[in-house]
């Protein structure tokens, strides 16, 4: 069973940054393919930014070129730089894994509120 814990939320004017992490257990993560997802009030989660157990990433394009995906496999953690913050930015986060071993599987974390004002 693997747990993922976020951590790193909170509150931040418009233009700030913010970093979120997200902690993994078990020995499956280098495995992974790992995504951030937000969800704001009303609305359905969507996919902020993904990345593959080999590194390759791909992001939403309201994100593209003021948000960061990285994963360090000898922390078991993955993180997400958040600059250029704009009031649109404000959701719960959740951090994701999906991986393949016999059969697909995959995991959420509990998530974490980034709200940004404006």
């Amino acid at each position: 069973q693997v747990q993922l814990v976020e951590s790193g939320g909170g509150l931040v004017q418009a233009g700030g940054s913010l970093r979120l992490s997200c902690a993994a257990s078990g020995t499956i993560f280098r495995f992974a393919a790992m995504g951030w997802y937000r969800q704001a009030p009303g609305k359905q989660r969507e996919l902020v930014a993904d990345i593959t157990s080999g590194g390759s990433t791909n992001y939403a394009d309201s994100v593209k070129g003021r948000f960061t995906i990285s994963r360090d496999n000898a922390k078991n953690t993955m993180y997400l730089q958040m600059n250029s913050l704009k009031p649109e930015d404000t959701a719960v986060y959740y951090c994701h894994a999906g991986w393949k071993i016999m059969t697909s599987s995959d995991a959420w974390g509990q998530g974490t509120q980034v709200t940004v004002s404006s």
